[in-house]
């Protein structure tokens, strides 16, 4: 946006005894105003949104609107409807992404209001724009290629073990990344007539999800190469990351777990060794599983549960057998 200050940047604070916290300085336009806004301020960063994702996304939205408020000389308690409506028009991002800024922007004038900072949410009137969404924007990766991808993957060493025991994870399970980058050693177990996988899906649902026989050997042997390259004196603990970083040039695995980010990287090196589109990223196996499984005849609710999905409605998105637009239609416009 044209001349809109810099938002707050997030300070770091590491504490050797306890995890990484970041602490968020309020925007001047809440350190303008009253003690009950900046208390409204905490409890919107802090207490009011648990998911770190949403968290990160509601402070940055915000943080944008109140400097650009503060940019026109706008004081917290005269922010007006109209005001909320210009910022949106104003802002140069699609039509999703406005949804969650105006969502943001209500959540935190709500507690404002609540904290009786400002009389009225500014932004409960505001309207958003419409916005229908019949299919994801994931890009679906063929089933050929996932199976050329697999194949591509040297198993002779244990990163290779590694990273072919991730990618069939995510194809055989539908499991999101963050789940796969959380697994635990003791989150692979036998159940006496299967194995399992536990993840800890988004909001801190669990799910155990049945490993096929195929997916079994592989991550077997992954774990049983695992816990031979670890130290023979002492056992592995089970709430060790069952998937490692990778020391720099070498085939050895750190102590270090690996995180979503860590594991998008991979995918996408292995992709394109592979020689697979560049537009393809570890999300598009969901798309293909939910896919495949909806072609053949799969119930919809099976598949939503397999998928961790709330709501029907999200998994009918990750669906690509009806919206295709193939190359037989284009060719039959008579024109």
């Amino acid at each position: 946006m044209p001349n809109e200050p810099t938002t707050n940047q997030v300070a770091v604070v590491v504490d050797s005894e306890s995890p990484i916290q970041c602490e968020i300085a309020p925007p001047r336009l809440i350190l303008q105003s009253t003690p009950a806004a900046r208390f409204a301020w905490d409890e919107f960063v802090y207490a009011a949104v648990r998911n770190p994702h949403t968290r990160r996304s509601y402070t940055r939205a915000t943080c944008r609107f109140a400097d650009w408020c503060s940019s026109r000389g706008l004081m917290l308690e005269r922010v007006a409807p109209s005001d909320v409506g210009r910022y949106l028009d104003a802002l140069p991002a699609a039509a999703s992404s406005k949804k969650v800024y105006l969502a943001a922007i209500r959540h935190l004038f709500d507690l404002l209001v609540q904290r009786h900072a400002v009389i009225l949410n500014p932004a409960a009137s505001v309207r958003g724009e419409r916005l229908e969404v019949l299919e994801g924007r994931t890009p679906e990766i063929t089933p050929d290629q996932a199976r050329r991808l697999l194949a591509s993957i040297d198993t002779s060493h244990l990163v290779g073990l590694r990273d072919k025991s991730i990618i069939a994870i995510l194809i055989y399970t539908a499991a999101r990344v963050g789940a796969v980058a959380g697994l635990r050693l003791g989150d692979y177990y036998d159940m006496g007539d299967q194995h399992c996988l536990a993840f800890q899906e988004k909001g801190g649902k669990p799910r155990e999800i049945p490993v096929r026989h195929d997916l079994h050997v592989l991550l077997a042997s992954y774990r049983d190469a695992l816990l031979a390259s670890y130290a023979a004196d002492s056992p592995m603990p089970l709430d060790s990351p069952l998937f490692r970083t990778t020391r720099i040039r070498t085939r050895c695995l750190t102590s270090n777990p690996m995180t979503g980010d860590d594991i998008g990287r991979m995918v996408r090196r292995r992709m394109r060794d592979a020689g697979l589109p560049a537009r393809l990223t570890a999300h598009s196996f969901r798309v293909a599983t939910i896919t495949d499984l909806l072609s053949q005849g799969v119930p919809l609710e099976d598949v939503q549960n397999l998928a961790g999905h709330a709501d029907p409605r999200t998994t009918r998105l990750y669906d690509r057998r009806k919206r295709q637009v193939t190359r037989n239609i284009v060719e039959r416009i008579s024109i």
